[in-house]
């Protein structure tokens, strides 16, 4: 129950509508839109990995409620993206009301497809899509690192296994910390942490 008033809070304090999950256009490729809880946010924001000056490239954004938390919390710039246009719809409408609106922006894209703007040295994942579609963002995310060489560090919240595998074995990337999260939660779910890599 306190985890739900927390999460009515913070969408009440950033003026935007960001609850339930959504899966009408999931796949086995695309996975459903269900928000981040707020008390994993406050714990990356808290982690002091991002702050004014960092841009933020959200995955999979939904309807905004990463970079709108995060834009408001740390003063990053965000960008978020989404396939799915009706909920990026979505975010287009809380874009108008929210209050860290400035520092933000929402583009309707494919992920794989998506060339990575050279500003952006931070990335957030929580299960957006599969493997096979990781492995192409992945390497448009190198590309644009080889195109301007700086340090990009990539969240990812509540991995698969798949996904730890996978990046695992790019060389490019170096496991550098875990926040753990399990705390927040009922269940000691192994899976409820941040894990946290980084391209030098």
């Amino acid at each position: 129950m306190k985890e739900d008033k927390n999460e009515t809070r913070w969408d009440k304090l950033l003026h935007i509508r960001t609850m339930g999950r959504d899966d009408s256009n999931a796949d086995r490729y695309r996975y459903p839109y269900e928000p981040t809880p707020y008390s994993v946010l406050e714990r990356l924001a808290n982690a002091g990995y991002m702050r004014k000056g960092n841009t933020l490239l959200d995955y999979g954004c939904g309807k905004g409620r990463v970079d709108f938390f995060l834009s408001y919390q740390t003063r990053c710039a965000s960008i978020g993206i989404e396939y799915d246009e009706r909920i990026y719809e979505k975010a287009a409408e809380n874009h108008t009301l929210a209050v860290s609106s400035g520092r933000v922006t929402f583009e309707l894209a494919n992920a794989e497809y998506y060339q990575v703007p050279e500003s952006v040295d931070c990335a957030y994942f929580f299960n957006p899509f599969s493997v096979e579609i990781l492995q192409k963002v992945i390497a448009r995310i190198l590309e644009s690192y080889y195109a301007c060489p700086r340090s990009m560090q990539l969240f990812f919240y509540y991995p698969s296994d798949e996904y730890i595998a996978y990046l695992m074995t790019v060389d490019e990337l170096s496991f550098v910390d875990e926040i753990d999260c399990r705390d927040l939660f009922p269940g000691d779910d192994p899976r409820e942490r941040i894990v946290v890599f980084e391209i030098l």
